[in-house]
């Protein structure tokens, strides 16, 4: 799924004046929503082994991709824009 963060969100006000960047909390948020749409209600625990390779700007087009395993409460994410990897990790979760 391609996902984007708009120019007006709130949390880009302060991350960074004057040159805005996605914080990689609003990235793992992303994730989060995105595995919370496939799988239903969840509770994330974690995210194991995250990395956040390259800034991400607003209104930049991530494609989001997840590889979930229910049974493990565990989901891969990726993040990449233009054919570059921006952010990759694990969710962790179980069933609230």
């Amino acid at each position: 799924m391609t996902v984007t963060v708009p120019a007006d969100h709130p949390c880009l006000a302060g991350h960074f004046p004057g040159r805005p960047v996605v914080p990689a909390v609003l990235l793992l948020e992303l994730a989060a929503a995105a595995l919370r749409e496939r799988l239903g209600p969840l509770r994330i625990n974690g995210a194991p082994g995250a990395k956040f390779l390259l800034p991400v700007l607003p209104e930049q087009p991530l494609l989001l991709t997840l590889s979930a395993d229910p049974a493990r409460g565990r989901a891969g994410f990726r993040c990449e824009s233009g054919g570059s990897l921006a952010a990759h990790g694990e969710l962790s979760f179980d069933r609230p």
